[in-house]
């Protein structure tokens, strides 16, 4: 779902981003690669993104043997990850995926972050990012872009506070709830 880009036209300069992404730590969370055994637990927040919410232009919720696809076919610096409490109770799970088909963009990739509804706030969100953002740096890549539904304040918020920077909006390229969304596409260089 990238932001298409045309031409050779003049490119405003960028900031290279953090070095490193700093991230307080969130009391008696920790992430780790998922498992097969999380997906319930991925699937159940992220239905609910599907049903509720514009955070997602997915229309049908996941089945469970759709969950477990999703995740077996994840793998490298391309796995889920997971954000879990002391009774590994997930509570969030990011991910990166390639950009786009085609080679040249084989050194840029794609954020997703979601975090369960009742924890929003407190931190989970900037943990699950820093630590794909340290993945894709140390896998070799250049670029992480976020495509995000462009009244998403706090993911754009949570973007933001991480280095990356709003390069342009997609307007009514989406349709969920019988209206038009934008995409606000955001960009951090590593």
């Amino acid at each position: 779902m990238p932001l298409a880009s045309g031409g050779d036209e003049p490119r405003p300069a960028r900031s290279t981003g953090a070095a490193s992404v700093a991230c307080d730590a969130v009391p008696d969370v920790r992430v780790r690669l998922a498992e097969v055994a999380d997906a319930e637990a991925i699937r159940t927040i992220y239905n609910l993104e599907v049903t509720t919410a514009t955070s997602t232009f997915d229309l049908v919720p996941r089945t469970l043997a759709d969950q477990v696809a999703w995740l077996q076919a994840r793998s490298g610096a391309f796995s889920a990850v997971v954000a879990v409490e002391e009774n590994d109770e997930v509570v969030g799970f990011a991910a990166l995926s390639p950009y786009k088909e085609r080679a040249a963009y084989r050194t840029t990739v794609e954020d997703s972050v979601y975090v369960a509804r009742d924890r929003g706030g407190q931190g989970i969100g900037r943990l699950l990012m820093t630590h794909v953002i340290d993945v894709a740096r140390s896998s070799g890549f250049h670029a992480v872009m976020a495509r995000i539904e462009a009244s998403g304040s706090a993911s754009r918020a949570l973007h933001a506070a991480c280095g990356f920077e709003l390069v342009g909006i997609e307007r009514e390229v989406g349709r969920k709830f019988n209206r038009w969304l934008d995409v606000a596409v955001m960009q951090l260089i590593l």
